[in-house]
């Protein structure tokens, strides 16, 4: 089986659980996913399977929309509500409080990594130095919020959806709003609802994938990975020196495209520069 299916992740989950619960129900070690979600959170998670496993690279830059509760007055050593809380203040805060500070993180903004993360340092994981009480300096790293909506507020709860690049922790975007408000802040609730062109309306409860007799019927062609490419249709003599890894002349403009032969089977991912289409990667069965 190959392809790649959109799982909707359920809460207390890691990516590695789901990855390793779909090994056995696709019946391949070949499995992986795109973004990783941290267990507390819910939603979109793209799992690649079989041959598709070779276009997880291209997803890593994906952009991510996802909708969240920033928990005012709460600061706790993980940044969200499952950590040990490290301080509470009161609360006052109002819409127009919230209104007026979220423009400070919108665009490229710095933001620093959590402790309680899967970054290495100096060969370590921050989350592995964290769970022994250890801190240690992180450089900021530039990340972009395209966009960052405020949906309401209830209590000390403040909902937001957020859409932002690769390498962005909704976590630490909670706890730096909260700083901004004056009372701190962390993660109380956390759903991806889109990733890259993939949204929550295509997603499939993990339980359906694990009790369907026929899981294979929810795998998207690999191909629908990059869909805002054009698609070609190679001769059979293109399509055949496509399979011996060779280039090959041809007329087109210069550009990214998705290959196919005569049959449909997507062959690759091609660049054309200057006449010539060479493989960026390919996909066909061998």
């Amino acid at each position: 089986m190959d392809g790649i299916v959109i799982v909707d992740k359920p809460a207390g989950w890691t990516s590695q659980d789901v990855t390793a619960k779909l090994r056995g129900v696709f019946q391949t070690r070949r499995i992986g996913h795109g973004g990783t979600l941290d267990p507390m959170a819910t939603g979109v998670l793209p799992v690649f399977v079989g041959r598709a496993t070779r276009g997880v690279e291209f997803f890593e830059h994906a952009e991510k929309t996802y909708e969240t509760t920033l928990r005012l007055g709460l600061t706790t050593d993980t940044e969200d509500t499952t950590g040990t809380v490290l301080e509470e203040k009161p609360v006052c805060v109002t819409f127009a409080d919230i209104e007026a500070v979220l423009p400070r993180f919108q665009g490229e903004i710095q933001q620093i990594p959590p402790m309680y993360s899967a970054i290495k340092i100096n060969g370590q994981k921050l989350v592995d130095l964290a769970r022994k009480g250890k801190e240690v300096e992180r450089k900021p790293r530039t990340i972009t919020i395209f966009s960052l909506d405020f949906l309401g507020m209830t209590g000390n709860d403040v909902r937001l959806r957020v859409h932002c690049s690769k390498g962005t922790y909704i976590r630490t975007l909670c706890k730096d709003i909260g700083d901004a408000l004056g009372c701190g802040g962390c993660m109380a609730q956390l759903r991806r609802i889109s990733a890259g062109s993939y949204g929550e309306n295509e997603a499939i409860p993990l339980s359906a994938l694990v009790e369907s007799d026929a899981p294979e019927q929810y795998l998207r062609n690999v191909d629908t990975l990059f869909s805002q490419y054009p698609a070609v249709t190679l001769t059979e003599k293109q399509a055949q020196r496509t399979r011996n890894g060779n280039s090959f002349s041809i007329d087109l403009a210069d550009g990214t495209y998705r290959a196919y032969d005569s049959s449909g089977e997507f062959l690759m991912l091609a660049k054309v520069d200057s006449g010539v289409m060479s493989t960026v990667k390919s996909f066909f069965q061998v």
